[in-house]
């Protein structure tokens, strides 16, 4: 980062400079959307100025949508959203959205693998291609009630591994990095609980869940994501739109 002694000018409002100096490292890339970036004491140590005067500058950014700030995480980056039709897309977190609950995510797992044969095959990558694994677990007001494993194209987002996904979806991700998400393929099936997923979901081994398979692809017909995701089968409800 930047020398306090090349950031700022005493000539004019300090929060204003701290502002576009945060602005400039997120046009150069320096901070990446979906990504944390210092917390105020941390600018304020490095700019030698007060940390109400960072505080200022953040809340601006914030107004303006730039910045997120969750309680007890930080500030994060926000991209460049696109807007995505729910009506055919429609993840855990739009799901649950509107409703007098409270949501949160765990995230229990991340990794890069190789594709593998199988896999390789699904999204059409060689073999020694790279996906990302993640493993997350979502509560209801506090109570467990899914689990998600998903693979994701490693190439489609930069430093994923960087971006928490308990604070930023992954379809507000792709938008981050304008992957525009076109269409999505569900298969739904009641299954049996493994001891892991029956463990993690407060259930006893082989009692009941719903089991949605789900593949999603970009505007070019790319697939991009897999997912399975095990939701508690008292906690599943879904609607269905015919149309003529």
């Amino acid at each position: 980062m930047t020398n306090k002694s090349k950031t700022i000018n005493y000539d004019s409002p300090l929060y204003l400079q701290v502002r576009d100096f945060i602005e400039r490292k997120i046009k150069s890339k320096e901070f990446l959307p979906g990504m944390a970036i210092p917390s105020t004491n941390e600018f304020a140590r490095l700019l030698g100025i007060n940390r109400l005067t960072v505080n200022a500058a953040f809340e601006g950014l914030v107004d303006e949508g730039i910045l997120k700030r969750v309680q007890g995480k930080g500030s994060f980056v926000v991209g460049k959203k696109i807007a995505h039709n729910l009506e055919k897309l429609q993840g855990f977190n739009q799901t649950v959205n509107g409703h007098s609950i409270e949501l949160s995510i765990k995230v229990l797992k991340k990794y890069k693998r190789v594709a593998g044969k199988y896999y390789a095959h699904k999204f059409g990558i060689k073999e020694d291609d790279l996906l990302y694994y993640i493993e997350r677990l979502y509560y209801i007001d506090n109570s467990p009630s899914s689990v998600v494993e998903t693979l994701v194209l490693d190439k489609i987002v930069p430093k994923i591994e960087g971006i928490d996904l308990s604070v930023f979806s992954l379809s507000e991700v792709y938008g981050f990095y304008g992957i525009n998400l076109k269409k999505g393929i569900q298969t739904l099936e009641l299954v049996n609980l493994d001891h892991k997923e029956a463990k993690l979901l407060d259930l006893s081994d082989n009692d009941d869940a719903l089991m949605i398979d789900s593949s999603i692809f970009d505007e070019n017909n790319n697939l991009i994501e897999i997912s399975i995701n095990y939701t508690k089968s008292e906690l599943s409800e879904f609607t269905v739109h015919f149309k003529e």
